[in-house]
């Protein structure tokens, strides 16, 4: 998956680069699931949109919105074969990787269950697993792109 990108100008765009990456996260070797999606970019690039879209496809039933201020939220995921929780992560306020280990993170991590979802990833970059997904995203005026790195 490293080096595909997508470029987004509609949802249905974001949901198929989500569908793609999703899949890819579910066909590890011997049917493991990768879990932490490690993200980052522009203010206003499609985060937290890309989120919302992954824990829709999930079917998660809660309305997902931005941790901002609480840093993370969690929601339960029922019937997916794969993941049972989606942990949304905001690091964007965090002065320091320290902040988000006295939430309890690294219990988050070693779950297999969770899928992991860090917006703002480089501000905690110490604590994300090596195996990480990496995507970036970026806009230049209405074009967005999604890239995995």
């Amino acid at each position: 998956m490293k080096g595909m990108s997508w470029d987004i100008s509609s949802l249905e765009q974001l949901e198929t680069a989500a569908k793609e990456i999703l899949a890819e996260l579910k066909s590890g070797p011997g049917n493991e699931c990768a879990g932490v999606l490690a993200l980052s970019g522009d203010l206003g690039a499609g985060k937290t949109t890309f989120t919302q879209t992954l824990a829709r496809l999930l079917g998660v039933t809660d309305n997902l919105t931005s941790p901002t201020f609480v840093i993370m939220k969690k929601y339960p995921i029922d019937g997916d074969n794969c993941f049972r929780q989606l942990v949304h992560i905001d690091a964007y306020r965090l002065a320091s990787s320290e902040e988000l280990r006295v939430l309890g993170f690294t219990a988050d991590l070693l779950d297999s269950g969770n899928l992991v979802v860090v917006e703002w990833a480089e501000k905690v970059a110490t604590l994300l697993p090596v195996n990480a997904y990496k995507l970036h995203f970026t806009l230049d005026g209405s074009r967005r792109t999604l890239r995995v790195e």
